[in-house]
């Protein structure tokens, strides 16, 4: 028989197996274990996840196992084995828990947890949850183990000099806001942030999410914080209303958050009346436990931040079979390890086909999506533009009736309002018209209303923008010449060659209006990198 032939008389016994029953990972999580001795430490957390074992076992686990060294437990289905490799370098420790769902046939929880020590460095503890099942669509509450809450308050957990609580972190003053929206924009945050504020004159000063159980849930793989209505207005400030959240509402803050984000993008906005019964707040908070959880998928890299329990145990089968053949052990002896090696590989091989077949589904769901959502985007924007094309042809414009803002405080809600979809101000011009000493805020006003329209529809028809022409009264697009600039905006760099500018030549700064822009042709945006002022370059 040839190796094609067996191939093909094996396949379907292989996929009948992968049909019936799929592996996939929930979570997964890194972090460093707190404590002066780091072994101490190391040992503490150690027996906090065996206690935990233990108790998932439902039987008391050998000796070996609180002895810290390499065991096995079987106990019908209700399985635990572990690992430890000591040299002179390092001391690894891993466990695999597996035990049946108590709700749903045929589903088996497994985790993994990887505790690595080094004695000149902070141990590190590493967690995967998988679950094995023969269901299409999981209908689960994803939760970090409970030993992690053990772990975070005797010994403590970080991550990226954070300190990890099982506990929401409530604001309380405008020490704590300036910290939090220090963490919104820090470019190395690796884990969600999620922020419920507490509804304008509520009794008893909660938010409409329960954020203790979603702080235990979400230990390690997110923060939770809660914000009291007094304290919400700071967010609106740094960030716009389009980026803030007050009212009672909730926020997901995603890693990459800055103040140019998309509002309409990942960083999730959940309005108070969408949470206004104990039902919608128990689903949201649901949402927002399996992002967190698909979120380590993505953060936390395996066998680089997590190291898998088949990693570890092929290590140590394989350090203890060249320590056999070192020591000239027998045949018998060489022959059992070897077996085991094999038996192991052969698990550790099925799993992997398991969690394969899972990638290429969600691989595959993913794409769908996209090309779901990106068709139904295009016709929203062929619709609005039918709509559009309709009032010209009855001799309406869609921005007569808008009235110019009055003051500069009111000028970025009036172009989030106005101007969405059309026209954005980055997160530094937003900076700039918050104060300015330009004085014509209905000029500026009327200046974006014409990018808006008549600029945004020139370049939709495919036109490169080269529109040098006067507006109005003195004012005039014109290109930058000498004082163009690079601008970063959304993880991309534009070139900033056009403004609109009065005429005059004037550098009086309540007379002088400059409004640098850009055009964004994914997106389909005008972008402001800068308004109302002259801006400083190497030219001025």
């Amino acid at each position: 028989m040839s190796y094609a032939s067996a191939t093909e008389t094996l396949r379907p016994f292989a996929q009948r197996r992968l049909q019936d029953i799929r592996e996939q990972e929930i979570l997964r999580l890194a972090a460093s274990i707190n404590g002066a001795n780091g072994q101490k430490s190391a040992d503490s957390a150690r027996f906090f996840v065996l206690k935990w074992a233990q108790d998932q076992a439902g039987s008391k686990l050998p000796e070996e196992a609180w002895k810290q060294q390499t065991f096995e437990h079987l106990a019908g289905g209700r399985n635990c084995s572990g690992v430890r490799i000591i040299n002179d370098n390092m001391d690894i420790w891993t466990i695999r828990s597996e035990r049946p769902d108590t709700n749903v046939a045929q589903r088996v929880w497994t985790t993994e947890i990887t505790i690595g020590f080094q004695q000149s460095e902070s141990p590190l503890i590493g967690v995967r949850s998988l679950v094995s099942s023969p269901e299409r669509e999981l209908a689960i509450e994803p939760a970090v183990p409970k030993f992690l809450r053990k772990i975070a308050s005797k010994c403590g957990l970080r991550r990226q000099e954070q300190d990890l609580s099982e506990y929401p972190w409530f604001i309380g003053s405008d020490a704590d806001v300036d910290i939090l929206q220090d963490m919104l924009v820090d470019p190395i945050r690796d884990m969600p942030i999620f922020v419920l504020t507490v509804p304008e004159g509520a009794a008893d000063k909660v938010p409409l999410i329960d954020p203790v159980p979603l702080a235990r849930a979400t230990l390690g793989i997110a923060s939770v914080v809660v914000i009291p209505a007094r304290f919400t207005w700071a967010l609106t400030e740094r960030f716009g209303k389009r980026l803030s959240v007050y009212g009672g509402a909730a926020r997901v803050y995603l890693p990459g958050f800055s103040e140019d984000a998309n509002p309409y993008g990942r960083h999730e906005l959940f309005l108070a009346d969408r949470i206004s019964t104990p039902e919608s707040a128990t689903r949201i908070s649901t949402w927002m436990r399996r992002l967190a959880a698909h979120e380590t998928l993505k953060r936390f890299h395996l066998e680089r931040d997590v190291l898998s329990f088949a990693t570890v145990r092929e290590q140590s089968l394989d350090f203890t079979s060249n320590r056999l053949e070192r020591e000239c052990a027998s045949d018998a002896d060489q022959l059992k390890a070897a077996r085991t090696q094999i038996s192991a590989l052969k698990d550790d091989l099925n799993k992997a086909l398991d969690i394969q077949k899972w990638l290429y589904e969600e691989h595959s769901a993913a794409e769908e999506r996209a090309k779901t959502a990106e068709a139904q985007l295009n016709a929203a924007g062929f619709r609005i533009q039918q709509l559009k094309d309709q009032l010209k042809a009855r001799g309406d414009t869609p921005d007569t009736n808008i009235s110019p803002p009055n003051t500069w405080e009111e000028f970025p809600d009036w172009c989030d309002q106005n101007l969405v979809d059309r026209v954005l101000l980055s997160a530094r011009a937003r900076r700039e018209v918050k104060a300015p000493l330009y004085r014509h805020v209905s000029t500026a006003a009327e200046c974006l209303l014409w990018l808006a329209n008549e600029y945004r529809e020139r370049r939709l028809a495919g036109g490169d923008g080269d529109l040098r022409i006067p507006l109005k009264n003195g004012i005039k697009n014109d290109q930058c010449g000498d004082h163009s600039f690079k601008f970063d905006w959304q993880g991309k760099r534009f070139d900033v060659e056009w403004h609109i500018k009065n005429g005059g030549n004037t550098r009086d700064p309540t007379r002088c209006l400059r409004i640098y822009y850009f055009w964004d042709d994914v997106n389909q945006h005008v972008i402001i990198a800068s308004m109302p002022s002259h801006i400083t370059t190497g030219a001025t």
